[in-house]
């Protein structure tokens, strides 16, 4: 997807050791975790609402139309 080795990744790793330190990185990866984690599960979070609403309003529109009198 992206194509990046294992060279591009060690320069990407060092890089941020340079910049962020050996003591602020681990806090940063952390950070960055948790943050994936909590969009993951709003992710998830909204389309289960969807679903459902989609599943309520399937379920009204069907009901409409059973009520509806046969011509």
């Amino acid at each position: 997807m992206f194509n990046v080795g294992p060279g591009e990744i060690m320069i990407v790793g060092v890089l941020a050791l340079v910049l962020f330190g050996p003591k602020k990185l681990p806090e940063l990866g952390k950070a960055l975790g948790q943050g994936l984690g909590n969009f993951k599960k709003s992710l998830t979070d909204a389309q289960s609402e969807l679903k459902t609403a989609l599943e309520v309003e399937e379920k009204q529109s069907t009901q409409e139309d059973s009520a509806k009198p046969q011509a």
